[in-house]
């Protein structure tokens, strides 16, 4: 049973999470449902907001941080934020083969980017304790150790989204209708 939680806007939030949701709001242009619930803890969502900018700046990629944040669902079997970043990704024009291997959990066909998913996944799965071979396969597939670490800053924004949602419920948005995501059943028993 999921217990029912706020849902707010930047004039009903708790006072310290108003310029917080005002801010995403800018962002966006709107509030997402993520972030109105998380708003019930102005830490929670001040600090998931660092979190999202510091990540937006790193080396990576703007389509390799989506293959970071959408391994890191597919692990945590989120349907809220595989949704988001599933429109998220094709507003970006990432490829549909891409897109698709990451929402199946199956190997995707560019090696770099396969590189990335794979180590990702041993991040997820392993909680941080991957072996030297696969750090250094990671590597050689033309990362770096900066790299490294900043797969560990985006796993840790999905920790915190992905646990949220899975505790509260979050519905989903209306810009993720035709995204929305099941994981797969075959999968799910293998993860």
């Amino acid at each position: 049973m999921t217990l029912a939680f706020n849902s707010y806007t930047a004039d009903t939030a708790p006072e310290a999470s108003k310029p917080l949701l005002a801010a995403v709001k800018s962002q966006f242009s709107f509030v997402p449902n993520l972030q109105s619930i998380m708003a019930e803890s102005p830490e929670l969502l001040a600090a998931h907001s660092a979190l999202w900018a510091q990540f937006s700046q790193s080396t990576l990629t703007q389509h390799e941080q989506q293959v970071v944040f959408m391994t890191a669902i597919y692990e945590h079997d989120c349907h809220y934020c595989m949704a988001g970043h599933t429109t998220m990704a094709k507003m970006q024009k990432m490829g549909e083969d891409v897109i698709a291997s990451l929402r199946g959990g199956t190997a995707i066909v560019d090696p770099k980017l396969e590189a990335l998913h794979a180590f990702t996944t041993l991040v997820v799965r392993d909680r941080g304790h991957v072996a030297d071979e696969d750090v250094q396969a990671f590597l050689d597939a033309g990362f770096t150790k900066r790299n490294i670490l900043e797969v560990v800053l985006g796993v840790s924004i999905k920790i915190q989204s992905n646990y949220t949602n899975h505790l509260v419920g979050t519905p989903l948005d209306a810009f993720m209708k035709g995204n929305e995501w099941s994981k797969p059943v075959a999968l799910r028993a293998a993860a």
